[in-house]
């Protein structure tokens, strides 16, 4: 009995990458909502507290 062999998936979803498949842009807005907004009240706060240190 013989197997016939399998080929790998690239992708989690099955594509493979330049297949055509693209995210939609209310997916990638919202992603980079959920990282920009901690990242800039971060950033807000540090040069609060650096004007703080050197003032």
């Amino acid at each position: 009995m013989t197997q016939t062999p399998q080929t790998p998936q690239t992708a989690s979803s099955g594509h493979a990458p330049g297949s055509g498949s693209t995210t939609p842009p209310l997916v990638i807005a919202g992603a980079w909502t959920l990282v920009g907004v901690p990242l800039a009240y971060g950033l807000w706060q540090t040069l609060i507290k650096a004007a703080q240190l050197l003032g």
